[in-house]
């Protein structure tokens, strides 16, 4: 009897699990389709004046990859760069002047912030002084744009095109991540996938909808809904400033759109699995508002959705039970099956799709690193700068 009641509860389990993906499949968004891209658009009789906002702390490893393409943008309105160099040490804003006057383009001014006040996370601070300085120009809109992302030549008067067409207060690009190591490959998609899961594209961008995201890499937003949001200082908390921001202009009554980009790429390597993991863990908990019950409800959830399928299947075929095979099976179909499309985006080969509950059991790793670090009052960080207690994104709203 007790062995039979064990292998029923194993039945039900993957059974479960099954039920959750046809969930996922249909039900949260369709996240997994990667066609949400800058939606329909026409360009303006009038192009607006725009302001591009670059924080940067020790990038001179990737500006002579990212900056020129922001100099050489063909965008037909004024248009001018605020690159705000955050503490650098290794040159990054004489970098910067060098490679405005060695390429021309658009019009280039670099100042520094000095350290932020308490209260404030570094990038925050870097943003709101760039904002400062763009403000004299009185912009009707702000780019705002992390170094290591490069922009096709047209990225400017698309983006700019496709907020004044759809009426959007955020326009907002996922911009393509690196994928060349044997770790970028495995991880970095998923990254993206999960990210979606998350935040579903096509809620984002519904009128109504309460989903709220953007991605840091790639925000274009109006000037005017900057302040009704009171941004950046409402989200000056933030580590995860990108949905933070989204979220507080959602909640002031503005209209926000993200999709994935096609010519916005980031240009920082991860070459190996603690670069990676660096980039995930920093952050982690913090999207779970440092909750120890969010964070167990998380490592179950993701052992339940991702693990079991394999576990099903390779233990349902051992103890003869084809029930909890079929469910765990199916489950694993479904799970690779919703990220091909992710890793036909990224023109990568299909053999990570197989694979996807190790790479999930690598971020449940992360998370819970996440926490640690936490409690081991090393917090979050950007760019060497260390927040003991960072706030989470949702307690900035």
């Amino acid at each position: 009897m007790g062995q039979t009641a064990r292998v029923s509860a194993i039945v039900w389990i993957a059974a479960v699990t099954l039920a959750a993906w046809m969930w996922l499949l249909l039900c949260q968004g369709f996240f997994w389709r990667t066609d949400v891209r800058l939606p329909a658009r026409e360009e303006p009789r009038e192009w607006p004046s725009v302001c591009v906002v670059v924080p940067a702390r020790d990038e001179a490893a990737v500006l002579p990859a990212s900056l020129p393409s922001l100099l050489a943008q063909d965008y037909p309105g004024r248009a001018e760069i605020f690159l705000v160099d955050d503490g650098s040490s290794d040159g990054t804003g004489e970098l910067a002047r060098t490679l405005a006057r060695q390429r021309g383009g658009l019009p280039l001014t670099v100042d520094s912030p000095g350290e932020p006040p308490a209260g404030w996370t570094g990038k925050l601070w870097a943003v709101r002084h760039g904002i400062g300085l763009a403000r004299a120009r009185e912009p009707e809109y702000l780019l705002l744009t992390d170094a290591d992302i490069a922009h096709g030549p047209d990225s400017l008067r698309e983006l700019v095109s496709a907020a004044r067409t759809g009426g959007f207060d955020v326009v907002s690009q996922m911009a393509r991540l690196r994928v060349e190591s044997l770790w970028e490959r495995l991880v970095v998609p998923a990254f993206v996938y999960f990210f979606a899961q998350l935040y579903p594209f096509r809620r984002i961008g519904r009128r109504g909808a309460r989903t709220a995201a953007a991605a840091g890499g790639c925000v274009l937003l109006r000037t005017d809904a900057a302040e009704r949001a009171r941004i950046p200082d409402a989200i000056r908390h933030a580590v995860i400033d990108d949905v933070a921001l989204a979220r507080a202009v959602k909640g002031a009554g503005g209209h926000v759109w993200l999709g994935l980009a096609d010519r916005v790429d980031s240009v920082r390597p991860y070459p190996r699995l603690r670069d990676l993991w660096r980039m995930v863990s920093r952050s982690a908990y913090a999207q779970l508002r440092h909750s120890p019950l969010l964070l167990t409800g998380t490592v179950f959830g993701l052992a339940l959705v991702y693990l079991v399928p394999p576990l099903a299947l390779l233990g349902g075929l051992a103890a003869g039970s084809e029930a909890t095979a079929v469910c765990g099976g199916l489950a694993w179909l479904v799970m690779a099956g919703t990220y091909v499309p992710m890793l036909r985006y990224y023109r990568q080969p299909l053999w990570p799709a197989p694979l996807l509950p190790f790479t999930a059991f690598l971020y449940l790793l992360m998370t819970v690193d996440s926490a640690v670090q936490h409690y081991r009052g090393r917090g979050a960080a950007w760019k060497g700068r260390t927040y003991a207690r960072p706030e989470a994104v949702a307690d900035e709203g």
